[in-house]
């Protein structure tokens, strides 16, 4: 069975304990190895069909990681731990979830309905390069309620821009009847 991505956030702190910058891609590897994911559950894709759910779920824990500060991004698809990260690991939690991050304040602040247009155009950008999520995005379900229309406007341009690119690789893919 493929973990969630909570389940996936400790371990993913831990693969990184030695302070070295690791790859993203072997990050992934390594927990489906640590969770036993078999080959077939590799291959199941979301049901956009862009991107593995184990894949994603991983990306998803490496995000909610970062803004709590416990992961640092030096470049692209690159993770390295901070000093935060490695303090939270020498208290020995029995599990790191949404609720344990809770007493971070940038987790805190991502999660904030105040957050602007912006940094939520900059977060769909970044995860629509290398992220497609399985379901609502929790920026949206804390945050639409509380944006003026004029920002949720901004947003839907967004989505409107980028949602074309997706289904064009997709429908590429389709076969004809």
């Amino acid at each position: 069975m493929i973990p969630d991505y909570q389940t996936l956030m400790l371990p993913l702190l831990r693969l990184v304990a030695d302070g070295q910058e690791h790859a993203a891609r072997s990050l992934v590897e390594k927990l489906a190895d640590e969770f036993h994911v078999t080959d077939d559950e590799r291959r199941e894709l979301l049901t956009s069909g862009v991107q593995p759910v184990f894949d994603n779920r991983v990306g998803w824990a490496r995000t909610y990681l970062k803004k709590a500060g416990l992961l640092e991004s030096p470049r692209r698809a690159t993770v390295v731990i901070s000093e935060l990260g490695r303090q939270t690991l020498a208290k020995n939690p029995d599990r790191i979830d949404t609720k344990f991050l809770r007493q971070f304040p940038s987790f805190l602040e991502f999660q904030s309905p105040s957050r602007n247009v912006t940094e939520l155009e900059e977060e769909l950008t970044e995860r629509n390069s290398n992220q497609t999520p399985t379901s609502v995005d929790p920026i949206f379900k804390s945050s639409s309620a509380h944006l003026p229309d004029r920002e949720l406007k901004r947003v839907f341009l967004l989505l409107h821009q980028t949602l074309p690119k997706m289904q064009l690789s997709t429908s590429l893919k389709m076969k004809p009847k």
